[in-house]
This record gives C-alpha cells, structure tokens and sequence, in this order.
C-alpha cells in the first residue's frame, strides 16, 4: 500500500502526463487523487515544491519501469538490444503513456528551471548505469559514444508516437538499424 504522499503524488503525474504542466495544480491533484481540498497543499504547500517532489516520483517510477524491463531481458547482441529497446517504446507509448507524457512535460520544464535539471541527471544515473551496461554486453567497444546517440533517437521516436500516435506502431526495425549501425562489436578472436 503506498503513502498518503504517494499517492498524492502519482496522481500529480497523472495529472501532468494527461494535462500538461499548466494542469498541474494543488486542486486538480486534489481531485485525482479523490482526496479533499486541501490535501496536496498539506504536503507540499508551493507548486515549486510539488514540481521536484514529482520529479523524485517519477524518476523512482521510471527507474522500476526499466529495472522491470532489465530482469526480463538480457541482450547479448546488438538486435536484440534493438529487441528490448523496442519492447520498452512500445511499453512507454503503451501501458506506461501517461507517465511518459509527464517525463516529456518535465523535460521542457527543465529547460527553464535549472534545478530540475540537476535533478532529472541524478535520478537518471541508474537508468544510465542499466543502459551503458546492456551495451557492453551487446558488443559495442565505445559505449560512452553509443549510447547518446540511441538513446536520444529512442527519444524522439517516443515522443513522435506520443504525438502521432500510430495503431501499428513497430519501433523494432528503425532501431534494429540504427543499434546495428551504431554499435561496434568487438572482432571474434580467430584461435592460432
């Protein structure tokens, strides 16, 4: 059972991933969490503060969403990271669109507010950690360099299906193209 905060503070992300960051408001939390007025203004009293406690929330929420990813699969070459990058877009557009329409929303909000971003690159380290870890395994020798550049092409293919969303949406085989032609295996040693 999660806390009173919690839930406070899942139905901001709620609010924000269905509204947008002007729909994010103490009443209109309040009203999706089903609590009485007053309430989210109870444990956080400015929007400010309601904004970096979100950020935590969510950060925490998208970290179990890729950790639950992470135990199921294991990519040991580069398709089938283009395999799992794949199942967790559609994931993402999918089961979890609410949740990433407010890691988009807090994305252009961090464009303003500086302290957010400091906080989305401490919250994102674990997911960073996950991902440059699954490239090692799938051969790539320079993941420092990889991992920017797929990720950030997963990025806006996400946020292209969030907007436009497709109902045949198959994100597998412009990844598959772009994983393969990034990621560079190590050359099999050919025994003497």
């Amino acid at each position: 059972m999660s806390s009173r905060r919690e839930q406070l503070l899942d139905a901001a992300i709620s609010v924000l991933g269905r509204s947008g960051m002007h729909g994010l408001t103490h009443r209109a939390v309040d009203a999706a969490a089903g609590l009485p007025a007053g309430s989210t203004s109870n444990h956080f009293r400015t929007r400010d503060t309601l904004l970096n406690a979100v950020v935590e929330r969510f950060a925490a929420r998208e970290r179990a969403n890729w950790e639950d990813l992470a135990t199921r699969m294991y990519p040991v070459t580069p398709q089938e990271l283009a395999r799992s990058l794949a199942v967790f877009a559609q994931e993402a557009t999918g089961r979890q669109r609410v949740l990433t329409l407010a890691r988009y929303a807090i994305l252009v909000e961090a464009g303003i507010h500086p302290s957010l971003q400091a906080q989305l690159l401490a919250t994102g380290a674990r997911v960073n950690t996950w991902f440059m870890n699954w490239l090692r395994i799938a051969g790539s020798t320079d993941p420092e360099r990889d991992a920017p550049i797929i990720m950030n092409h997963w990025t806006g293919i996400v946020l292209h299906e969030l907007a436009v969303p497709d109902p045949a949406f198959d994100p597998y085989p412009q990844i598959e193209a772009l994983v393969t032609g990034v990621v560079r295996p190590r050359p099999t040693e050919v025994p003497t």
